[in-house]
């Protein structure tokens, strides 16, 4: 017979009354953060000990590895300051280098000064060996040499005129007045440039005074000389522009066509 449901609550009630009740204390936070900390600890620790192991299994030697890590640093800092003296010493040598440069274009300056000297000098004694040769017509007036040559720059030409009037005996001085006649070829034009110009001329003549180019004025292409005269100057001409021809024209005082003319033709 089935017992009644009101005497079985009444069994569960005193069956849960007579269970043992156990009262554990709660553990603080900070010990709780402390064993977690310690645990994380210990795993890194056991993880690091096994990278150890597993590079010195490898072969891999930290101590060795640190030794030739410093001799490395130290080789570094030799071959650096070996670089550091290298580079004085070049720049030691870029500035003698310099300084020779200067020296040898200096001297080459020089060099060209006494060649041109020498060649004035020769120039100058084959003139009076012809001012005293015998028999040489009183009052011949002559163009001993007449000479055009490119300057430093590609626009710039000098030349040179030599002018003698012959003979020992007494003479007059000549008076007059030379001219130059440029022929200048620009592409396909031609044209021909006069010195002296009134205007501004496309090309200018200069000459130097103390060392500084100065342009020409009229009063300059005038001839005062009794025996010889020498003449040497340098023009300008357009840029791009070449010379086929120089022509010199001397003129006696008074006299509109020229005593003697000379020209030279330009490679």
């Amino acid at each position: 017979m089935e017992r009644p449901k009101y005497f079985q609550k009444i069994e569960r009630r005193v069956n849960t009354s007579n269970r043992n009740l156990a009262v554990r204390p709660q553990t603080p936070w900070y010990i709780r953060v402390v064993w977690v900390l310690l645990f994380v600890l210990a795993m890194g620790g056991i993880g690091w000990w096994s990278y150890i192991s597993g590079l010195e299994s490898a072969g891999f030697n930290r101590q060795q590895a640190e030794i030739e890590l410093a001799q490395r640093r130290e080789q570094a800092e030799m071959h650096l300051a070996e670089i550091a003296q290298l580079s004085s010493k070049v720049a030691s040598f870029e500035r003698q280098v310099q300084m020779e440069q200067a020296t040898n274009a200096e001297l080459m300056a020089q060099v060209k000064n006494a060649n041109e000297e020498n060649v004035r000098l020769n120039e100058d004694l084959t003139l009076f060996q012809t001012l005293t040769v015998p028999g040489t017509r009183d009052g011949k007036l002559t163009i001993q040499y007449f000479k055009v040559e490119r300057d430093t720059l590609p626009d710039e030409y000098r030349y040179r005129l030599f002018l003698v009037q012959g003979g020992q005996k007494r003479m007059p001085a000549f008076q007059g007045k030379f001219q130059l006649l440029v022929n200048i070829r620009q592409g396909d034009n031609q044209s021909v440039l006069i010195f002296p110009q009134e205007n501004l001329p496309a090309a200018v003549e200069e000459r130097k005074v103390d060392d500084v180019e100065h342009p020409l004025d009229n009063t300059v292409y005038q001839l005062n000389f009794k025996y010889y005269k020498r003449i040497e100057r340098s023009f300008k001409i357009q840029p791009e522009a070449s010379i086929e021809s120089v022509e010199v024209r001397i003129y006696e005082q008074g006299v509109n066509e020229p005593k003697i003319k000379r020209s030279v033709t330009m490679s």
